[in-house]
């Protein structure tokens, strides 16, 4: 969506190819355009953090996704989250109402090579496309699977076994927390470890990614890893004691009307049935009515460090070394493979979104406005440029064009992957620097064409 955006406030006629309703994935449930099929959450809006900076980098490039985001926020303490439907209805209105955007319900079984192209097909790529994507690329598969966490009618929540606070009272306020003492906390334990689990036919093999780990597989790294995790208790007093609990599992409110809620970090492949038993043992939710289920699906990304640059353009394996020393924030710079699939020269094909090896919805969205401005550079006849390190969208395209292409992981926006900052002060000092910087760098590099 961002990506056609781009181009289309650039002034250029895009043809929009979208499968749904025509041809369902195995998580969507709707036609709409951008329907999150995870969380509501655009992660954390607090002034220092990594996930703010890049937001804001966004809307400074004009980005759709965030207009339509505020459109249908949602209370979330001190992150910014969306009523699902509200933020779909939002993204597809704009797009089939733009006169630059045309939208065909159909699938794109292959890789246009004849056109400009932009290939964002986002988390559940369908296999033909997948298998043109493989042939172009050379490269063999890499997957890995994302979890979904449960939805609950808010109205099945007994309300007086659980108390309305965010997090160190940070934001509007938009949890409800269900606190657990120690001994409900091991019983909780005991029947999550318990619990039978959802199998697939190569669930054997599973590539997970450490931000959406299912809560089982997070359990089994010991008893108490949730209670410094998804269910740690800090931060959180109960008000009708003035105490912490051992543990507190969080529901976020869904959409607008507070109907929903969903359980937060409770990503799972346990079977229904087990999450109906396992999740009713948590404090006011003995009879809760789950409207949706936690589960598994499987996600696409192609290794880009072998086939991409920092633009986002498309290589074949052929490309310069990376401008400036990206050496303190990247494992490895390696720009060194092999070429895979020769790229005729100047071919105006750009990957972007969560298939180059990003993580979360706002990341995915991010590649797809870097790819529609630098194919819209490419069609007025600029040159695309990478954006500065110093920006969270530069440094996440720094990341997927020259990590180790032998080790190469999703990642979210981190503060790990900008070059740090020499100013001696404490971390949230220096998080605050890095964002100023970063949007500096931003305005300097528009207000130099880029």
């Amino acid at each position: 969506m961002e990506a056609a955006w781009a181009l289309a406030e650039a002034g250029h006629s895009v043809t929009l190819y979208e499968m749904r309703p025509v041809r369902m994935t195995p998580a969507h449930k709707t036609g709409d355009l951008a329907e999150l099929v995870c969380s509501n959450s655009f992660k954390s809006d607090a002034p220092a953090s990594a996930s703010h900076l890049l937001k804001e980098e966004m809307r400074r490039l004009g980005s759709l996704v965030l207009r339509a985001a505020e459109e249908s926020k949602v209370p979330a303490g001190g992150a910014l989250a969306v009523d699902r439907d509200t933020f779909s209805a939002a993204v597809t209105r704009a797009i089939e109402g733009h006169p630059n955007i045309l939208v065909r319900r159909e699938e794109a079984p292959e890789i246009p090579r004849d056109v400009p192209c932009i290939v964002a097909t986002g988390p559940l790529t369908s296999e033909a496309l997948g298998a043109s994507i493989a042939r172009l690329t050379g490269a063999e598969e890499l997957y890995f699977y994302d979890a979904i966490a449960p939805t609950i009618e808010a109205d099945s929540i007994d309300r007086e076994r659980v108390f309305h606070a965010s997090r160190y009272d940070k934001g509007d306020g938009g949890y409800l927390n269900s606190p657990m003492n120690q001994e409900e906390y091991n019983a909780f334990y005991d029947a999550l470890m318990g619990a039978e689990r959802a199998e697939g036919h190569d669930f054997d093999r599973l590539h997970l990614f450490e931000g959406c780990m299912p809560l089982e597989e997070m359990a089994a790294r010991g008893r108490v890893t949730l209670s410094f995790g998804p269910l740690k208790p800090v931060g959180l007093n109960d008000p009708r004691t003035g105490k912490r609990a051992y543990a507190v599992a969080q529901l976020r409110q869904e959409n607008l009307a507070g109907t929903l809620y969903g359980l937060v970090g409770f990503q799972t492949r346990l079977k229904w049935g087990e999450q109906k038993r396992v999740f009713g043992m948590l404090p006011g939710l003995e009879n809760a009515e789950f409207v949706r289920y936690g589960a598994m699906h499987r996600n696409t990304y192609i290794n880009a460090p072998r086939v991409l640059d920092a633009t986002l353009r498309f290589t074949g394996g052929a490309k310069s070394a990376p401008e400036g020393d990206l050496s303190a924030v990247l494992p490895a710079v390696a720009a060194d493979a092999a070429p895979t699939a020769a790229a005729p020269e100047g071919e105006p094909l750009f990957f972007a979104g969560q298939l180059i090896g990003v993580e979360g919805y706002v990341e995915s969205a991010a590649m797809g406005i870097v790819a529609g401005r630098n194919l819209a550079a490419l069609l007025s006849g600029r040159t695309p440029t990478p954006l500065p390190p110093e920006t969270m969208l530069g440094a996440l395209c720094a990341y997927v064009a020259y990590s180790d292409a032998r080790n190469f992981q999703p990642m979210n926006a981190c503060f790990g992957i900008v070059p740090p900052t020499k100013l001696k002060a404490r971390k949230v000092e220096r998080h605050a620097a890095m964002v100023a910087r970063g949007i500096k760098a931003l305005e300097r590099h528009l207000s130099e064409g880029g």
